[in-house]
């Protein structure tokens, strides 16, 4: 057996004519740095000023241990505006962006929330007779997008959805909705049962929609100003607003299959308003 071969070295390219199947070594300050996503907003001050300037933002994670007076101002801003804020640890904010966060990310939503009353304001000042709908316990966006996009077409002016439990409503929900979400105004509140008290105040009638309502949805009256909650398809309307409501009422149906889409039944429900409505 003949003696092995040194290895060779090729001057100036830094490299042996061994064979190796490994690529050549990199050295890490070379490897790309992942890219903060555009819908993040980074840092104590930026996040602070976001919410001062009016920006629209979905919802804002805060270190759970984070404080000083700039945690307090951001805290306060965010509730004057009704922006959602999620107390977590830092391995959420860590995997969310690898700069430096301060304890502070906001996530920016694709809409701007209109404050209930003011929502009302409008409607009243246009000389519309208000029909809203309230989401409460509708967490999967793609049914908000297609009820967004039936109430728009069936002259509802307004949605209403609490501020937790809800998915940010992003492309997926715009993208559902045929770009009525940019259209139709939506009212992000803290309190539903808040919101009904508002309601209430300014006139409108609240209907709840249950599967064992005594009304059925073809005898409520729609013609005044209106507006109808619609609950989750497992858990339904929490018992405490449904109590709050001037009526509750069922879609009728057919047989003993007592089941609909939450989208379909809001669907059902906007075109016997609509009917309602053209006939006055």
């Amino acid at each position: 057996m003949s003696p092995r071969k040194p290895l060779q070295i090729i001057k100036g390219e830094g490299r042996s004519n061994a064979p190796s199947g490994r690529r050549p070594h990199r050295d890490y300050a070379d490897r790309p740095v992942p890219r903060t996503p555009q819908n993040l907003i980074i840092g104590r001050q930026p996040v602070l000023e976001a919410l001062k300037d009016g920006k629209s933002i979905e919802r804002i994670f805060l270190l759970k241990t984070a404080e000083g007076d700039i945690i307090t101002e951001l805290r306060s801003a965010a509730h004057d505006r009704q922006v959602p804020v999620n107390l977590v640890p830092v391995e959420k904010l860590n995997s969310l962006t690898r700069a430096n966060h301060q304890g502070v990310v906001a996530v920016t939503g694709a809409l701007t929330y209109i404050d209930l009353q003011d929502a009302i304001d409008k409607v009243v000042a246009d000389g519309v007779v208000p029909l809203f709908l309230i989401l409460d316990g509708v967490t999967d966006v793609r049914n908000i997008g297609a009820i967004a996009r039936t109430a728009l077409c069936c002259g509802a002016q307004a949605i209403i959805i609490p501020d937790k439990g809800v998915g940010a409503l992003q492309e997926d929900a715009i993208k559902a909705s045929a770009g009525a979400l940019g259209r139709i105004t939506v009212c992000r509140v803290n309190s539903l049962l808040k919101a009904l008290d508002t309601l209430h105040l300014n006139g409108f009638k609240v209907y709840a929609s249950e599967m064992k309502g005594e009304t059925i949805v073809q005898v409520l009256d729609f013609t005044g100003p209106v507006c109808c909650i619609l609950g989750s398809e497992d858990k339904g309307i929490q018992p405490y607003l449904a109590k709050a409501c001037d009526d509750r009422f069922r879609i009728p149906m057919a047989g003993d299959f007592d089941s609909l889409n939450v989208s379909v039944s809001a669907g059902i429900i906007l075109f016997e308003a609509a009917k309602q409505r053209m006939k006055g």
